[in-house]
């Protein structure tokens, strides 16, 4: 059985005193420990940003990618060897900004990763402008006037394009993150995992004691139903007074993209010699050219 010190890494945060991002290592390393998981069957990948330095905290296999493309990367990773369990750690700006489009096809390729999105609604690592999930009329350093465009909500995007687990979680409760982590990881297909992380910098409205006051655990709510996608829409589209956190949305028939790779179904390419490849994979024209290059 693994523990939190096997996670440890050498090196130390950098992160602003009282960031949410501590809390987010913390909650993922109990979460990988939970689960009886060794630091070699994990891979954490990261964009750029705050808490996109993640990798070089917590001990394991790691990879910090390009600002934006932290999915796709991972995605490769869990093609290439799908026995790993593969976390991508992103900011909301790596979403769903520069990583937008890659977040879109991620949800309908359904690949068995774990996705936990840093939402503290503005870009920290630059110093405060506002991010895609900044309310409109947010006004920033960089933004005197408040921001003219319309938030994105990582929730609503989840549901409509087709993620098959969809939730939502708070740094500010040690506890029902780690629930909720490990649930997402145990779910076999792509899962979103939108963490309200204040920023205790630069956000001075979303904060804390705001979130505090409005959050509510949803999976404790009589009318429930997770499988009901048109209940889930209606739950990711309420915010303001009241907050819902918690798993809203799991759909376990839809297999992954790996399942559906024919080629995989013969176990993951990292275990395989590229040199003995399936017939229908060369050139065979080029037959000799590729002797050469394998051999």
């Amino acid at each position: 059985m693994s523990n939190l010190d096997d996670f440890l890494s050498p090196e130390s945060p950098t992160w602003c005193p009282g960031c949410g991002d501590y809390t987010i290592l913390k909650c993922l390393k109990e979460a990988l420990v939970t689960q009886g998981l060794a630091p070699h069957e994990v891979m954490v990948v990261s964009g750029i940003g705050c808490g996109s330095k993640v990798p070089y905290y917590l001990r394991s296999n790691g990879y910090d990618s390009l600002h934006g493309r932290a999915l796709p990367v991972a995605q490769g990773i869990k093609l290439a060897n799908h026995a790993l369990k593969v976390i991508v750690v992103s900011g909301d700006g790596d979403s769903m900004g520069i990583g937008g489009n890659h977040f879109l096809h991620a949800m309908r390729r359904n690949p068995d990763i774990t996705h936990i999105i840093e939402n503290n609604q503005i870009y920290g690592l630059t110093k405060g402008q506002f991010s895609p999930t900044s309310p409109k009329g947010f006004v920033t350093s960089t933004s005197p006037d408040g921001s003219l465009e319309a938030a994105l909500n990582p929730m609503v995007l989840g549901v409509a394009g087709g993620a098959t687990f969809v939730s939502r979680t708070f740094s500010g409760d040690v506890r029902h993150m780690v629930e909720t982590l490990v649930r997402a990881m145990k779910h076999r297909g792509y899962s979103v995992i939108d963490v309200l992380q204040p920023c205790v910098t630069f956000n001075k409205i979303n904060s804390f004691k705001w979130y505090k006051e409005r959050v509510y655990d949803v999976t404790k709510s009589a009318d429930y139903r997770p499988q009901d996608r048109k209940w889930a829409f209606a739950k990711a589209l309420e915010w303001g007074e009241k907050i819902p956190i918690g798993v809203i949305y799991e759909d376990t028939s839809t297999p992954t993209y790996e399942d559906q790779v024919q080629v995989l179904q013969e176990g993951p390419l990292a275990e395989r010699d590229e040199r003995e490849r399936p017939i229908h994979w060369r050139v065979l024209a080029g037959e000799e050219k590729l002797k050469r290059a394998f051999c």
